[in-house]
């Protein structure tokens, strides 16, 4: 900063010194600092050096500028004195959980903010529509935050959140729906009102129910044309594993169903399923006493629009594992044009089932999908983006022309599956099975130490990380209650995590083994190997593929 011209100074007015202070040190003291300069700008430094005025209060340089001398060893006269952290008693994340009169959960955890995410969590999903119209979830998932008792439109809805800074989403799953508002915690009396009226007084309008067809037959056309098949895949694995039965059953409303969803039917669902001991009322950042009186306020003894009847047609099924085929023949040249179009590609996916999340197998099934990982060939990253996992070293690392290859692990109440998403040229396609039912092969085989910690330490990385977001703490807390009437809290899964051996990953996969396989098959199958090679490679010691012999190429 250039120091200011000698004219200036002689219009300025005597500057006050400290005791002991050369003018140099003064002159100095007056005029802002290169950082005060930027940001303020520079017009305003400029002003206060024309008005020959200090740049805000001036700096002390000694005891005797404070009056009184005090050091800093010692506390300042008339401060209040701190208040410390007790240690001991209720931990303050402990996630808190009451049971009201009429069966409904009603949960909270402590985090520190000015807002909080609260929400509705009912254990229904499409696994529950065996004996209802397939689709029925996928419609009160586009119905939610709709009209209601209390607002006569979504616009109302919407401002009534807007006061309180407040947002909302509703997202079904296989078994559960999820009915979410993220707002100020102050204004907890009208959220959680809401999400009463919303969940059981919904007015369900032809003008709505119409403007719903035409998003599913939307959502259903971009299904099938968007570039990433991982979707619809998922939809054929659970499809193939569980044949007609419970997660098994398609998320999403056929097209053909989508005429015959009247507010009737609804109802008809929603009387079996939307019933207070199958709800779960948590809160995040509230405090445990206020959601405990607003949910005896606005959800205790109060009539649903569809009645009180009691329910006769509750699917109580458990997932039954099948194993199979679900091969969908389709050409994927033209899924993405362009000056840089994705190459036409074949995708596979093979899974084996593993096991709930109730189970305590479950932790060495997460520890073992986190050690394949795998992602696309052109992931970008180090080893916190999974690099070091098998799929990557092992497969995309050695073959250049597979384009993915991708560990998921999908769990339930009743049961889980493990699969391997690989896709690759259709020219390539015999050749990129053989390589996942080998890494399947490979997972009861040596591990090493540093490769299981490695697994580990990610697996615990990621848990608490996702653990910082206020949504993600609701979703955890509220899956967990709905399902086991408690919850886990993070250093409890953390030390089960570490506690895994590698004895406890290879009991998991050889039982896992024995299981007949999951295959879905989407793009040019023309070199597909048949479902009984698939299942024979998986049987082998290798996991390679029978030998296939020609007369004629």
């Amino acid at each position: 900063m250039l120091p200011p011209s000698p004219r200036l100074l002689a219009h300025r007015p005597p500057i006050a010194r400290c005791c002991g202070e050369s003018p140099a040190h003064a002159v100095s003291r007056s005029f802002p600092s290169e950082a005060e300069v930027k940001r303020a700008g520079k017009m305003a430094a400029a002003m206060a050096w024309l008005r020959g005025r200090a740049w805000g209060p001036a700096r002390r340089c000694c005891r005797s500028c404070y009056g009184g001398g005090v050091p800093l060893t010692r506390p300042l006269p008339g401060a209040p004195q701190p208040v410390f952290a007790a240690p001991g008693g209720r931990e303050r994340f402990e996630t808190r959980v009451t049971a009201l009169e009429n069966g409904l959960r009603v949960a909270s955890q402590n985090k520190f903010g000015q807002f909080c995410t609260l929400g509705l969590l009912v254990s229904s999903g499409s696994r529950h529509e065996a004996r209802h119209l397939s689709g029925i979830a996928h419609f009160l998932e586009k119905l939610a935050f709709s009209s209601s008792a209390q607002f006569a439109s979504k616009d109302e809805i919407l401002l009534a959140l807007e006061k309180h800074g407040g947002i909302c989403d509703c997202q079904a799953s296989r078994d559960t729906i999820m009915y979410a508002v993220s707002a100020d915690a102050k204004g907890l009396d009208t959220v959680v009102s809401l999400l009463a009226d919303v969940v059981l007084q919904p007015r369900f309008s032809d003008e709505e129910m119409e403007m719903t067809r035409m998003a599913i037959r939307f959502e259903l056309e971009d299904l099938n044309m968007r570039p990433d098949p991982e979707p619809l895949l998922t939809e054929m694995i659970h499809a193939a594993a569980y044949r007609e039965n419970t997660v098994g059953l398609n998320r999403f409303c056929p097209v053909e169903n989508t005429d015959k969803i009247t507010r009737d039917v609804l109802h008809s669902y929603l009387r079996n399923y939307y019933t207070p001991d199958r709800m779960v009322l948590a809160g995040v950042g509230i405090e445990h006493e206020q959601l405990v009186e607003c949910a005896r306020k606005y959800l205790l003894g109060v009539e649903p629009v569809w009645g009180s009847a009691k329910t006769q047609d509750v699917d109580r099924s458990v997932a039954q594992y099948t194993g199979g085929i679900v091969k969908v023949e389709k050409d994927m040249s033209d899924v993405s044009l362009g000056p840089t179009p994705i190459p036409e590609l074949t995708h596979i996916m093979i899974g084996l089932e593993s096991c709930s999340f109730l189970e305590e197998d479950f932790i060495p099934f997460a520890v073992l999908n986190m050690m394949m990982g795998g992602g696309g060939s052109f992931s970008a990253g180090g080893p916190g983006k999974g690099m070091f996992t098998r799929l990557y070293l092992n497969v995309l690392n050695r073959h250049h022309w597979m384009y993915n290859a991708t560990s998921y692990h999908h769990s339930y109440e009743d049961t889980g599956l493990l699969c391997i998403h690989a896709s690759a040229d259709p020219k390539q396609v015999r050749e990129m099975v053989e390589i996942i039912t080998r890494e399947f092969i490979l997972m009861a085989g040596a591990l090493g130490e540093v490769e299981l910690e490695r697994a580990k330490t990610q697996l615990k990385s990621m848990l608490m990380m996702n653990l910082e977001s206020r949504p993600v703490i609701f979703e955890d807390v509220g899956r967990q209650v709905l399902a086991t009437n408690t919850r886990k809290l993070p250093h409890e899964l953390c030390a089960l995590i570490g506690a895994v051996k590698p004895a406890d990953i290879k009991r998991v996969v050889t039982k896992m083994l024995r299981n007949k396989p999951a295959v879905a098959a989407l793009g040019d199958l023309t070199d597909l190997p048949s479902y009984e090679h698939i299942q024979a490679a998986l049987s082998s010691k290798d996991g390679r593929l029978p030998r296939l012999y020609r007369l004629f190429r």
